[in-house]
């Protein structure tokens, strides 16, 4: 016996899949029909993915089909479950009013200079006309307000809005916010997670931080429960990752890199910064001597194929400066002003090409663990 198509349809306009409300063929779920003497294969796409709706549809079918054309029909049922739209990625976090771009400083290990790098690169951008502000995020161990001498200073409360702030401390030009402002000189934090997560965003959405062009944000070392934070709770325009040339510091840093961009977190690396590149003594200006090693953060970047932002070499009065508060970035006419200003061009020219051809981050969602818009030259 020869079937129609149109007596299949007919049946089909007879029959509804669970949930959809019209028929198969008002609802669009029938695809195709092709019939074959007595064979007939049915292509539908329904919207149901539970495997309990396909086995009612395809049950209906055969019976109807059997009672209602030919009970000898040989029947085939193609079904594919339809997936809903995705819906566009809201942006990352919870953005800040008036801030353009945010640039994590991050190092996979401790002792490396990341919170030296910090300072001076903020303390740069400030002399370059941007406005500027530092999250010290580093809570166990923070050390910024040293560093930009800052020690003992404690931020006030100011009313935004009907709503309290804490006002940052402001010195050389740049804002900040450390919980070494809240706790005592030998007072140890001895938080957990959560806690340390909480304080956290207070310092970053209870924090008065006005019109800046970025904010820079001192991780503590490694990938913890800050790193997550900090990526969960705001847009990140980009990391910028710190190394000593030593081969211990720089498989540190390169889990770092790793960390910012695996597929649950994707926040662009914007470069990395070799920190004590080589030793240059005083009495001998024109030697270096590469005591942890040579090149070994410009071969790391281009092993993961990430920019060089630059070199920063071994010097006394690095250490002096951050030591006594006043950013070697500061001294004019340094060998090492000059390493810094030349890092931080680069780091504003990565955050320029990056705003200009990504979008924004997007959000990240972990369940196990838990643009510079407006450079101005």
């Amino acid at each position: 016996m020869n079937i129609s198509k149109q007596a299949v349809r007919e049946v089909l306009e007879g029959l509804s899949a669970p949930g959809e409300g019209q028929n198969l063929v008002a609802s669009g779920a029938l695809k195709n029909i092709n019939v074959f003497g007595d064979e007939v294969v049915i292509d539908l796409v329904l919207k149901n993915p539970s495997l309990q709706a396909r086995k009612k549809v395809e049950v209906e079918i055969l019976k109807s089909i059997h009672a209602q054309v030919y009970k000898k029909a040989k029947i085939t049922i193609n079904i594919t479950v339809e997936a809903p739209p995705k819906a566009d990625a809201p942006i990352k976090g919870q953005p800040i009013n008036g801030i353009s771009s945010i640039v994590a400083i991050s190092s996979g290990k401790g002792g490396v200079g990341k919170s030296t790098v910090t300072s001076n690169i903020a303390v740069t951008l400030s002399q370059m006309g941007f406005q500027v502000g530092i999250l010290d995020a580093d809570i166990y161990g923070p050390s910024i307000p040293t560093m930009m001498d800052m020690e003992g200073a404690r931020p006030l409360s100011i009313n935004v809005d009907g709503k309290s702030k804490m006002e940052p401390i402001e010195n050389y030009g740049v804002k900040v916010l450390s919980i070494g402002f809240f706790t005592e000189p030998n007072q140890a934090v001895i938080w957990r997670g959560p806690m340390a997560s909480k304080a956290l965003n207070q310092m970053i959405f209870d924090a008065a931080w006005g019109t800046l062009d970025f904010l820079l944000i001192d991780l503590p070392p490694g990938t913890g429960d800050i790193h997550l934070s900090i990526v969960q709770s705001l847009p990140i325009s980009g990391a910028v990752v710190v190394s000593t040339p030593q081969n211990v510091a720089l498989a540190d840093a390169r889990k770092g890199i790793a960390m910012f961009q695996q597929e649950s977190i994707q926040v662009p690396v914007l470069g990395i910064v070799e920190n004590m590149s080589y030793f240059t003594p005083k009495e001998l200006p024109d030697n270096k001597y590469y005591i942890f090693g040579k090149e070994g953060a410009k071969n790391l970047a281009e092993d993961t194929q990430v920019p060089f932002l630059g070199e920063i070499p071994l010097v006394q009065s690095v250490r002096e400066a951050g030591d006594v508060g006043r950013p070697a970035a500061l001294q004019e006419d340094s060998a090492v002003a000059d390493a810094i200003h030349l890092i931080t061009q680069n780091m504003v020219a990565q955050v320029v090409d990056r705003n200009k051809t990504l979008p924004p981050t997007q959000v990240v969602k972990i369940t196990t663990m838990s643009g510079c818009s407006a450079v101005k030259k």
